[in-house]
């Protein structure tokens, strides 16, 4: 075990695409964690889906050996996180197992509002915060203006900050100097009683539930019998060791240091992320303070396309959700789609990436319905109930009035492209709280309907502004506001799982939209059918998909009209009796045309 003060626990903070998972490789490199063979781009990113899209969803651990100019060989447990505001909750709990963060900005683009919130996170956690400029062999790089940039938007000292370039190695070891000299050593009582953090866990096949932990104090050796605090369960450690990053068997754990531990639960709910493990010996040892939960901030349904797979995405989810503890679910049914689940997650990005997740490694086909967030209704028994879903809505009668919830949105955004992010947030219904011109950079604050935001203001945001807006948002409160529920019917039937809950003002807009593109999209059939939008009883958008029609009239090539008539009347009369008896089948596609209207 490593002597206390030659540990070092930190974090990798940066905004999307500002080199942290490159920087993290050099880091491997220098340390020689991984040899030049067994070496990859991105190497953390270990996730098909990662790679495809250049971004991080999971925060990976890996435990360094690194020889310092004062001669100490130090011990460096490095964390690299993501950096999409969808997925800040894989940060915060990754810095709670930290003593400090690496904030790394690209010396090109400077501060980014997602650096910014995470960056507050650190600070708020009391971890010390390592300013790095990176990508300094860009010929755009200017390194004062972005330390002067640091020091005005985020306020730490920035003018002594290491400069390096992860892509070609410059100035690596300088960064691990700084690491050493600032970030302080981990403290806990090494001979006390064992309390370890299960920072996360993920399922695997063949040794059940695998554990990363961060010991607080105490030691954790491989065949002690371990007790998990919430379940009050104790196992045996099987397995006890270290990522380097491949993972290695060390057979124990000491005080300040990051590692997994195998205990063969095959329970998947058996250790919860956040949860406390002491020995079985010692089961008074108080639990280490968990991370706070976190809200959904979307729902949206999801459902098996064949209804034999209802048990098998039941057990995918399950799995999922003990690797990615912001995932919420629970089962629901619906009268179009059958039976299926309504999930709750952090963003637009992160719902897409848990169903490409959920269709890629456990081979499930899903529909997914329209995301929706959570409202706030007062009914007129002055009950507050929150709606998550628009087909649960109570009566329009017994509604007093409906809130719905108003984000915090910080947009950091070049000068030049400020007007058409100012339009934009005016378009979505935002109210300007404050605008601060920093150097070349804008700080706006506004506030917005978070049902604006979730959809598609992200990518919105990145067209207006060219790619160099960058946006970060958290719920601020629920406002008072005049909502209705937009309905689709076709056939004169509702169909659930199409409700929409929208402000009146956009409701004819949405309706028309909505119908059109549904119009496109469900097929033809032998009779007409009729795609209503409807706000109530109030019917406010019609299209119709014309009949498949057969030209019955093709062999009276003569003689008088009422024949003609004759031919038609029973041709129609049999599409009337064929549309009472016949169903539509409404595509997956248009299930998602919801979504598209905007495009």
């Amino acid at each position: 075990m490593t002597e206390l003060s030659h540990i070092r626990n930190f974090s990798i903070i940066a905004h999307i695409d500002h080199g942290k998972s490159t920087l993290a490789d050099r880091f491997i490199q220098v340390c020689g964690g991984l040899t030049d063979r067994e070496m990859a781009e991105q190497v953390l990113d270990s996730m098909d889906l990662e790679r495809e899209r250049g971004i991080t969803i999971k925060a990976q651990s890996v435990t360094l050996r690194y020889k310092a100019k004062d001669g100490v060989e130090y011990e460096l447990n490095m964390i690299d996180t993501p950096g999409h505001v969808d997925f800040s909750y894989e940060v915060s709990r990754s810095l709670f197992a930290c003593e400090g963060a690496l904030l790394v900005v690209d010396a090109g683009q400077g501060v980014e509002a997602q650096s910014v919130a995470n960056c507050y996170t650190a600070i708020e956690q009391g971890l010390e915060v390592v300013p790095v400029l990176n990508k300094m062999d860009l010929p755009q790089a200017e390194p004062e203006r972005v330390a002067q940039e640091i020091e005005d938007i985020i306020g730490i000292e920035a003018s002594n900050a290491v400069r390096c370039s992860a892509k070609n190695g410059l100035g690596v070891e300088e960064v691990l100097e700084e690491l050493i000299r600032l970030v302080p050593p981990p403290e806990g009582d090494v001979d006390g009683a064992l309390q370890a953090l299960i920072i996360d866990s993920w399922f695997d096949n063949y040794l059940g539930v695998v554990s990363l932990v961060r010991v607080r104090q105490g030691s954790l050796r491989k065949g002690d019998k371990i007790l998990i605090k919430s379940t009050g369960k104790a196992w045996i450690a099987d397995k006890v060791g270290i990522f380097t990053p491949k993972p290695t068997d060390t057979g124990t754990l000491g005080t300040g240091e990051v590692g997994f531990v195998v205990a063969g639960i095959k329970d998947i709910h058996g250790a919860p992320v956040g949860d406390t493990i002491t020995h079985q010996k010692t089961p008074d040892t108080l639990p280490v303070p968990g991370f706070k939960k976190v809200k959904p901030q979307v729902y949206a349904g999801l459902f098996p396309v064949s209804a034999d797979d209802y048990d098998d995405f039941r057990e995918a989810l399950e799995k999922l959700t003990l690797n990615d503890a912001s995932l919420f679910f629970e089962p629901e049914s619906s009268d179009a789609l059958g039976f299926g689940f309504r999930c709750g997650f952090l963003g637009m990005l992160h719902m897409e990436i848990i169903q490409e997740r959920l269709e890629r490694e456990y081979d499930i086909d899903l529909i997914t319905t329209a995301p929706t967030v959570v409202y706030e209704v007062v009914t007129r028994q002055n009950e507050t109930v929150y709606v998550d879903n628009p087909s649960r809505l109570p009566d329009v009668g017994s509604i007093e009035e409906m809130r719905e919830p108003i984000v915090e949105a910080n947009i950091l955004v070049p000068q030049e492209h400020l007007g058409n992010v100012i339009a934009l947030c005016e378009e979505k219904r935002g109210v300007q709280k404050n605008m601060l011109f920093l150097s070349s950079q804008v700080q706006l604050t506004y506030e917005l309907p978070m049902a604006e935001v979730v959809l598609d203001f992200f990518d919105r945001i990145k067209s207006a502004s060219r790619g160099f807006a960058s946006l970060d948002y958290h719920f601020k409160r629920f406002q008072t506001a005049d909502l209705v529920r937009l309905d689709v019917l076709i056939n004169a039937e509702r169909v659930d799982a199409l409700a929409l809950i929208v402000h009146r003002v956009q409701a004819h807009y949405r309706g028309r939209a909505v119908i059109e593109k549904m119009k496109e999209l469900i097929p033809r059939q032998m009779f007409d059918i009729a795609i209503q939008a409807a706000i109530g009883n109030h019917v406010i958008a019609r299209q119709t998909v014309k009949a498949l029609r057969k030209n019955v009239t093709a062999k009276c090539y003569g003689g008088d009209v009422s024949r003609k008539k004759k031919l038609l009347q029973k041709q129609k009369e049999g599409k009337k009796r064929m549309k009472q008896l016949g169903n539509v089948e409404v595509p997956q596609e248009a299930f998602l045309a919801v979504l598209r209207v905007d495009n």
